[in-house]
């Protein structure tokens, strides 16, 4: 369902956009990045998050990590990865298939400055074996995603 889902948004949407769907698990950055003959930066990994607040998505740079005081600052919250167990049902994408696009429940997208450093970047599609090629400045734009600092 969750590639379906991904794909049924950029059908409705008219986004010029496919789900690449490979015959390897991309299911980590170096998977994906080994999969797609590209540096594991170019990986737009998807972090689902937890706040007090709300639950929210974080797309860095693949080779990043999340900065907990940054994050803090920023969202005026401490933040915890969602659950392994609760990711597919607040997502509707599988571990390793979590992307911005298709989402099963409306979630607020930010996408980490880290990114700027490419023209376009790979996030997932939905599944574990796939990926979507997407311009950077595309991907604020399909996402609505608000650019934040929260990676060292």
């Amino acid at each position: 369902m969750s590639i379906e889902s991904v794909k049924e948004q950029f059908q409705n949407e008219d986004l010029p956009l496919e789900v690449i769907e490979m015959d390897t698990s991309t299911a980590t950055v170096e998977l994906a990045a080994e999969a797609l003959g590209v540096e594991p930066g170019r990986i737009a990994k998807t972090m689902a998050i937890q706040t007090k607040e709300e639950n929210l998505l974080v797309l860095a740079k693949g080779d990043k990590r999340l900065d907990n005081k940054k994050f803090k600052k920023e969202f005026s919250s401490k933040g915890k990865f969602i659950s392994m167990n609760e990711v597919e049902d607040i997502t509707g994408h599988p571990i390793g298939g979590v992307c911005p696009f298709g989402l099963k429940n409306n979630m607020d997208i930010y996408l980490d400055v880290s990114l700027k450093e490419y023209d376009y970047v790979y996030p997932a599609g939905g599944g574990p074996n796939t990926a979507v090629k997407i311009g950077v400045d595309y991907l604020e734009e399909v996402t609505k995603g608000k650019w934040v600092d929260v990676c060292k």
